[in-house]
């Protein structure tokens, strides 16, 4: 709820501090004292546009700020949460507005937007005023309204899981459709595509390996006489092969003949000799394997050449290297068989959309009847209010509107709107445009009375709610407001004596001039001035005896 307002400079406000308290809180004084002046600094607080008049003259700036004492899990501090602003208990917005008309916002002492200030003022405070275009008066709001009225908490939870359900299936089945669609446009392309690297049949690293091949082809005889030398010097009748067998042989003879120390190291020499012996013989063989390959087919570098040209070929028009192409093969293949794998994965998404759209349509079925029902009974108790406020040849209907499946969503498959008529026969319409003044104003309160339970905000602020009427008829306003006051935090501009003496808390605000200056204040009324003020408000200028025991009366009978 509202704790505080600081006002600093501005209009006619020099310096302010006003503690509220819990319940009903009046606000009287002479026409002119300056009442709406303090409507004003409070909705800058709330992020009402600022304009430079507001400024208290030869002062350079007015400075508004607000405290709220709210729960942790209000919506107020869950949109702190959203935009990365640490919340507190205590929320304070602090409204800067400049001689020149700029301004700047604070929460808590960090700047924001004038725009999330907005957001946050309209979750804390609710202004219904004769004038006023949001609250009631907005027809976005009266869907969330008759759900608190019904406490329709879980049907609406319900429908909305299953809502984000039957989107998130849609989804999956668009997207899947759409993939599907892609393969199989390119579905002759991959076809192509993979008959032809099949018919290649590319092997691992092959353009490596051939390339190798053909730079010791094309290096011709050369390359054959060298092998053959190396082969000749390594296995001929005085190769190294021949020269290691002996060396190993006549160390094995004088093996035994050297003592044991002597004998192993002649024995680890002789076996190094015979691991020598091993590899030269492999060497021998590869030689050996490469002279018959070379010597064997002298029209290898043509198919080398013509393999190579092949492989280079296909891999440029991949635009892939050529020992990726194996790869590419596979993943082609991947890509045919997806086709045939995502018709039956279809089967199964379209079995998906078509279950969680039966949930969602009986999710908003059950949220559908509930609204119905909640609609009747508030109905009928925004009727039970009418007749005390005088509008008992009014009527007020809640209509519950069923929206094309094109704007079905989260919070159900309906539209709610509040409908008045002001006489009988008269075909309803919303309210802001049936009922007007003084009637616009008592009806909102009827209907703040009924959906006390499913109010958003925390304090409500009515501007002369009690305009134009008097004696029973302001007494049942008062009472109204009283009632209201028992479930949330109530301010009431009045100039009736029967509101006036139901406050909690009693203010009066008042203008003075000083020294040529003129200013308003606000001061705390408590027993014999709230008497006076009372009885002011029943006689005028001049107050009587009578007014003195009237205001008595009224102070007593709200006790």
């Amino acid at each position: 709820m509202l704790v505080g307002l600081s006002i600093h400079n501005v209009v006619l406000i020099e310096r302010l501090e006003l503690t509220f308290a819990a319940g009903l809180t009046v606000l009287t004084g002479e026409t002119g004292a300056g009442k709406s002046i303090l409507l004003d600094a409070l909705g800058l607080a709330l992020g009402a546009r600022a304009d430079s008049g507001l400024v208290r003259k030869g002062a350079q700036q007015a400075v508004v700020a607000a405290e709220f004492h709210l729960p942790r899990d209000h919506a107020a501090q869950h949109l702190l949460e959203e935009q990365g602003i640490a919340g507190d208990d205590t929320l304070i917005l602090r409204r800067q507005v400049g001689s020149d008309g700029r301004s700047r916002a604070f929460v808590n002492d960090q700047p924001i937007s004038v725009a999330l200030l907005k957001s946050l003022g309209e979750h804390l405070i609710e202004i219904e005023g004769q004038f006023e275009t949001h609250g009631l008066l907005d027809p976005a709001s009266h869907r969330e309204l008759l759900d608190g009225f019904g406490a329709h908490n879980a049907e609406r939870a319900a429908t909305g899981a299953a809502f984000r359900a039957w989107r998130a299936a849609e989804e999956a089945l668009a997207a899947a459709q759409a993939a599907l669609a892609q393969a199989r446009s390119d579905e002759e392309y991959l076809r192509h595509a993979v008959a032809e690297l099949e018919l290649l049949d590319p092997q691992p690293e092959e353009e490596t390996k051939l390339a190798m091949e053909r730079q010791v082809l094309m290096a011709g005889a050369q390359v054959i006489e060298a092998i053959n030398a190396a082969h000749q010097d390594l296995a001929g009748d005085r190769g190294a092969d021949r020269a290691l067998i002996a060396a190993e042989r006549k160390l094995q003879r004088v093996g035994d003949k050297l003592g044991d120390a002597l004998g192993r190291e002649l024995t680890a020499i002789a076996e190094s000799l015979d691991r020598a012996g091993v590899e030269l013989r492999d060497a021998i063989a590869g030689l050996q394997n490469l002279q018959a390959s070379l010597d064997a087919d002298p029209a290898r570098l043509d198919r080398v050449e013509e393999r190579l040209h092949a492989l280079r070929d296909l891999a440029r028009k991949h635009r892939i290297r050529a020992d990726d192409l194996p790869g590419q093969l596979d993943e082609l293949k991947s890509r045919l068989a997806l086709i045939d794998g995502r018709s039956s994965d279809l089967v199964k998404l379209t079995a998906s959309a078509t279950s969680t759209r039966e949930a969602y349509l009986k999710a908003a079925a059950s949220l559908s009847r509930a609204r119905t029902k909640a609609a009747k009974a508030l109905d009928q108790a925004v009727a039970k209010e009418l007749g005390p406020l005088k509008l008992e040849k009014a009527s007020f209907v809640t209509r519950v509107i069923a929206l094309p499946e094109a704007q079905w969503g989260e919070s159900g498959q309906e539209r709610i709107a509040f409908e008045v008529a002001t006489n009988p026969g008269a075909e309803p319409g919303p309210i802001q445009r049936i009922a007007s003044g003084g009637e616009l104003a008592r009806f909102m309160l009827a209907l703040k009375v009924a959906l006390s339970r499913a109010q958003p905000v925390p304090t409500l602020v009515f501007d002369e709610v009690d305009a134009g009427i008097g004696g029973a008829t302001a007494a049942a306003v008062g009472e109204r407001l009283k009632r209201l006051a028992g479930q949330v935090q109530v301010l009431v501009i009045t100039h009736s004596p029967q509101v006036a003496a139901l406050g909690a808390q009693h203010w009066r605000v008042e203008k003075k001039v000083a020294k040529g200056v003129t200013s308003t204040d606000v001061v705390t009324l408590a027993s014999e001035a709230r008497r006076e003020e009372i009885a002011r408000m029943l006689s005028g200028a001049t107050i009587s005896d009578e007014a003195r025991a009237a205001a008595d009366k009224l102070l007593k009978g709200a006790a």
